[in-house]
């Protein structure tokens, strides 16, 4: 006897993938809003002071505008946590490295990475909203914003060695702080997966559980409801109550060894299960020596065990009173699965249950019986 639960495959595998990417999504959402709480928080309260406290020119203001724009623009996506859209993250790259030159510009006379210079970091955090789940970009795009800090640092005039070292300790700290950010976002990242992945598996293996017990059951269940009337049938005849010789006798051992024969193909894994309990019943009459014929027609259909069951009953009981011969037919058309049973004998079969209509018809000695049930 073979069978058993499904071990899992592509689509826990999806489950798993799907899990990976929806955790991934979670922790963008929650560090994006974080980050940008931590720009609008930056750009009110460190570099508007500085803005309004130095001398700068007209372009600094239109840079502060523009950068506002781009973090409203925002947070209608960071606030209901979704992700930002290609269009939005392009066009807000654009904006900010575009609103840092005149920013810089802007500064009075040596000004750049110093107090007055309120847009160096600033820039790098509206990087960070826009391309923390772009980490390529996100590099080159800071890069590309230092290159045109350091070179209008350069610029401005010949800084000495105290200039550059000053700038060089501003530069080192805002731009390490913001990678580190980065680099902590990536960790959060596969920590996230990780659980992602372990929670995933356990799921996997809590089902297959309750698949294998399911299953157990089920097959517990089958052998004790086959087992039911042939242990009474074993004492009866070990204890001489019965004859083996009576007709009755035979009848019942054939029943008996027919409804064993379909219970054990019941747990068979094939392409059509309703075809092979059929099979086994019609292969247990013919060793009894009775000439059983069998004919399908129509696709395959699913049919649940249970139905299946009730179905295959009264081929059984038919199968076992046959003396000779036997027609078995199996008809799957028009929403219904019909399996009939024509046997030369004279035992008539009653309805199983409501799902299963049985019909039978006894003319000449021979007996029709007729299982009918809708698929629909």
């Amino acid at each position: 006897m073979t069978g058993g639960p499904a071990a899992g495959g592509p689509a826990v595998g999806a489950r798993v993938g799907c899990g990976a990417a929806s955790a991934e999504e979670q922790v963008f959402a929650s560090i994006r809003l974080v980050l940008l709480g931590v720009v609008a928080v930056l750009q009110l309260g460190l570099s508007l002071p500085p803005l309004l406290a130095y001398d700068h020119g007209p372009g600094a203001r239109i840079a502060f505008g523009v950068l506002a724009l781009v973090t409203l623009g925002c947070a209608p996506w960071v606030a209901r946590r979704r992700p930002l859209p290609g269009a939005v993250v392009a066009g807000g790259v654009v904006a900010v490295m575009a609103a840092s030159v005149p920013a810089a510009l802007a500064l009075p006379p040596d000004g750049h990475f110093g107090a007055a210079h309120w847009s160096f970091g600033l820039v790098g955090w509206h990087l960070l909203v826009l391309l923390a789940d772009r980490v390529p970009a996100l590099l080159a795009a800071i890069g590309a914003h230092l290159a045109v800090e350091v070179g209008l640092f350069a610029l401005a005039g010949t800084p000495d060695r105290t200039e550059i070292g000053a700038a060089g300790v501003v530069v080192l700290g805002v731009t390490s702080f913001q990678l580190g950010v980065l680099l902590l976002t990536r960790v959060l990242l596969r920590t996230a997966r990780q659980a992602a992945e372990v929670a995933a598996q356990e799921e996997r293996a809590a089902t297959r559980a309750a698949l294998a017990e399911q299953w157990a059951q089920d097959l517990r269940a089958g052998f004790a409801g086959g087992l039911g009337s042939t242990v009474p049938l074993l004492a009866d005849l070990a204890d001489g109550v019965l004859d083996p010789r009576a007709e009755d006798t035979r009848r019942r051992c054939a029943f008996a060894a027919t409804q064993l024969r379909r219970l054990f193909a019941e747990h068979d894994e094939v392409p059509d299960p309703l075809v092979h309990e059929v099979a086994a019943c019609v292969d247990v009459a013919e060793r009894r020596g009775l000439a059983v014929s069998l004919a399908v027609s129509g696709s395959a259909v699913p049919v649940p065990t249970d139905v299946r069951r009730e179905l295959t009953g009264p081929v059984a009981s038919a199968l076992s009173a046959a003396r000779e011969r036997a027609r078995v037919s199996l008809l799957r058309a028009d929403g219904e699965v019909r399996l009939a049973v024509i046997a030369d004998a004279e035992a008539e079969v009653g309805a199983v249950s409501g799902r299963v209509d049985v019909r039978c018809d006894t003319y000449g000695g021979q007996t029709r019986t007729e299982a009918r049930w809708r698929t629909s």
